[in-house]
């Protein structure tokens, strides 16, 4: 039976090419959600040189190995999460948009590499290959990266429900144009379209961790990554959705219960 759990999402601000900064930044946040009783932190993709910023080809760095994912791991271990996180990946001559998860002792037990890049990304990143789900005391964990929600008719979330995922995590990077207005055309329906049916028809509960901040090179270089992470619980009810805008950084709190794995559900209690 898995235990019961506290989950916190980051939606922190990324600073494209700086991953000194976006370190600091994410181990800023890291602290303060393990100075609330959290289990499990889920932080967004690229977050160490920003999704589709040009230094991903010159500053990326191994998973294990590189300075962003050590240092993440040992503020795991410091803290006694597990922690989700979405970084780029130099491995040989490719370069990769990847996420990990990391256990409490500072291991990385899952490693992702994102396989639905947008187009725009292809002069970055190279194709991921596979899919995988790791076993832990809080349920099974699925691991998925952005775009991999929408994948034609959400079929790699829908591999991860059927891989046994209680829980799919997905770091993110959801980006506007400069001039969008959310009152007039508020963010979100897209990936509650992908979500829903797939948590609603698994008893699966999925969380996407976007993060803000204004994107300032490669081909998006001018809109700005907006926020509105998401939460959707196993039965298809949208637990809660992020604030929006560049300047939106927060840390957004789900207390989880696990029912008997026969059941494929999990009762949720959203907590702010």
């Amino acid at each position: 039976m898995p235990q019961p759990f506290k989950l916190a999402m980051v939606q922190m601000r990324v600073d494209g090419g700086d991953p000194a900064g976006n370190v600091a930044r994410a181990l800023e946040w890291i602290d303060e959600a393990a100075k609330n009783d959290t289990q499990v932190v889920l932080l967004p993709e690229c977050m160490d040189l920003g999704w589709t910023h040009p230094s991903a080809l010159e500053l990326a760095e191994p998973i294990p190995g590189g300075y962003p994912c050590e240092a993440l791991s040992k503020a795991a271990k410091d803290h006694g999460v597990y922690l989700c996180v979405g970084l780029t990946e130099q491995a040989g001559s490719q370069i990769y948009n990847a996420a990990v998860i990391i256990d409490p002792e500072g291991n990385v037990i899952l490693k992702h590499r994102k396989l639905n890049e947008l187009e725009i990304g292809h002069a970055y990143y190279a194709q991921g290959d596979r899919l995988n789900v790791v076993e832990t005391e809080f349920g099974t964990f699925g691991l998925m990266i952005c775009a991999d929600g929408f994948a034609n008719g959400e079929v790699l979330a829908r591999s991860l429900c059927y891989m046994g995922a209680d829980v799919i995590l997905s770091p993110c990077a959801w980006a506007r144009p400069a001039d969008h207005d959310n009152e007039e055309d508020p963010y979100g329906d897209l990936w509650r379209a992908c979500y829903t049916p797939v948590a609603k028809g698994y008893a699966t509960a999925i969380f996407g961790a976007s993060c803000v901040g204004w994107i300032t090179g490669g081909p998006w270089e001018g809109r700005k990554c907006v926020g509105c992470s998401l939460a959707i619980g196993p039965d298809g009810t949208e637990l809660f959705q992020g604030p929006y805008g560049p300047e939106a950084e927060c840390i957004l709190y789900a207390d989880i219960t696990p029912v008997p794995r026969p059941n494929r559900g999990t009762q949720w209690a959203e907590e702010s």
